[in-house]
């Protein structure tokens, strides 16, 4: 768990940008499902992997004081309040990738880092929020991300860490794909918008010649004073005409990082991982190589065994029975469950197949009232909380979730 440790000028913070991981990790990896029940979890096992990665690589180098996981709380934002057409064209995320956002978060902690988000505002102002907070203090802040909309962060405290192709991307990298300098890009972004995220910009301006106008008047607003002086008849009237959409679209890319956030710079000490709860994750999620390799570095004492959740449970039980003379009936696979020459039939039911469209987020009290009249009528019902933590007295609630019955939840 995140430890309590000031943050000074020799410190070192890391910030992962989560959101933006899991889905280029999704779009980036190939598709993988758990084998017990087919739950979709590619993009889990890629978020997993990396954040492996990353602490066990600072571990032989410049080791980081302070660590934290960032992610989107919803797609309404107070720039949604600025601008209705903000991110509105975007469609829904994948249907199996929706089930991954929450393991994903579970993953995250279950390495003993913290997961915050913030409802209101995107992960890109929370991680300009803390960055700034920690580059005012004199410390080193790393932002492992390669999103462009992070780029305008980056200063002689602050540098992002593209974990995918292993590259640091710092001002001369900025500049290289701005043609400005950090401090600009925010300039440039409100000239030429950006269609991903629906901010317009001012049309026929794309980001060569936004840079070369940047570069030539200084910032956006003396850009706009001046735009009667621009040679070039069909430049000059686009941005005279359309000279408010470039500053409302300035005010869209701009990252907040005065956000009020609950957790504290300072709460995000980091600290090792618990070994028995780490591995107790990835063994749920049956990412068998990786349970191998965290197993053998942190050690599994207390721990479960590096295999899949219910081969391996299934398993262990079946060595219990025939050891306590009641036996287990072989079968006729060979190493099913990675024991050489030993196999045996399962002793819990296989699950059926993961249905994505069997769950259903709710977000209106109606639909609540809904599902509480039927936990209601049928008399029963398995309840379950997400929270930010896995501390009881500390953790926050961030959800719950309730189940009638298998593949029927909310």
């Amino acid at each position: 768990m995140p430890v309590r440790r000031p943050v000074d000028a020799s410190s070192h913070v890391y910030l992962i940008d989560a959101s933006g991981f899991i889905f280029r990790a999704y779009h980036a990896l190939p598709q993988l499902t758990r084998k017990s029940d087919g739950l979709p979890v590619g993009a889990v096992s890629g978020f997993c992997n990396m954040l492996w990665k990353v602490l066990e690589d600072l571990k032989a180098g410049d080791q980081p004081t302070h660590f934290a996981c960032i992610f989107d709380a919803g797609q309404h934002t107070f720039r949604n309040d600025l601008y209705d057409q903000y991110k509105a064209h975007r469609p829904d995320p994948p249907e199996d990738l929706i089930p991954q956002f929450p393991l994903v978060r579970k993953a995250a902690i279950a390495f003993g880092q913290p997961a915050l988000e913030m409802k209101g505002f995107e992960a890109d102002d929370l991680i300009a929020t803390y960055s700034r907070q920690a580059a005012a203090r004199g410390a080193r802040v790393s932002i492992v991300s390669a999103d462009k909309d992070l780029m305008q962060l980056v200063d002689d405290r602050i540098c992002m860490l593209d974990t995918v192709k292993d590259r640091k991307i710092c001002a001369p990298e900025v500049h290289e794909k701005f043609g400005v300098t950090p401090d600009k890009v925010i300039d440039v972004q409100a000239l030429c918008g950006d269609s991903v995220d629906n901010v317009p910009g001012v049309p026929g301006i794309g980001v060569k010649t936004a840079a070369l106008l940047i570069n030539e008047y200084g910032d956006l607003e003396s850009l706009l004073a001046r735009a009667g002086e621009i040679k070039q008849p069909k430049r000059r009237e686009s941005l005279i005409e359309h000279a408010d959409k470039a500053r409302i679209s300035k005010v869209l890319v701009t990252l907040k990082d005065d956000v009020p956030v609950e957790v504290e710079l300072d709460e995000l000490g980091v600290s090792d991982p618990d070994a028995a709860t780490l591995l107790a994750f990835l063994t749920e999620m049956e990412f068998r190589t990786l349970t191998t390799r965290v197993a053998q570095t942190l050690g599994s004492e207390g721990a479960p065994a590096p295999s899949s959740s219910a081969g391996g449970a299934a398993l262990s039980n079946a060595l219990k029975a025939e050891r306590a003379g009641g036996g287990a009936k072989p079968t006729a696979t060979a190493a099913a469950n990675g024991v050489p020459g030993e196999s045996y039939e399962p002793l819990i039911p296989t699950a059926k197949p993961f249905d994505v469209t069997a769950y259903e987020t709710i977000t209106e009290p109606y639909r609540l009232a809904e599902w509480v009249s039927k936990a209601k009528a049928q008399g029963y019902v398995a309840i379950d909380t997400e929270t930010d933590g896995l501390n009881p007295v500390s953790a926050k609630l961030v959800g719950i979730s309730l189940a009638l019955a298998p593949g029927e939840a909310c």
